[in-house]
């Protein structure tokens, strides 16, 4: 399937939210270069100010602690070596 090309076509999801963003941004020129994720209705996103993100250890440790949950509950599978 193709997208259609014109803009009269009807938008619904992501296409919608960023299309009436960009529309309401290029409403006032002074705010022309706001990033869309950052509008205030967009859901399950943390607004932090910019400079202020978190570590990337933090998803590296995540990471290290899921995996060994993991291995651990493996270890209770029966039929391993």
């Amino acid at each position: 399937m193709s997208t259609p090309t014109n803009d009269s076509a009807p938008r619904t999801g992501a296409h919608a939210v960023v299309a009436n963003a960009v529309k309401s941004n290029a409403a006032v020129p002074s705010q022309a270069h706001i990033d869309p994720a950052r509008r205030p209705d967009v859901l399950f996103r943390v607004r932090r100010e910019e400079g202020q993100q978190a570590s990337p250890w933090w998803m590296i440790g995540a990471f290290v602690v899921t995996s060994a949950v993991v291995i651990f509950l493996f270890s209770f599978v029966p039929g391993g070596a």
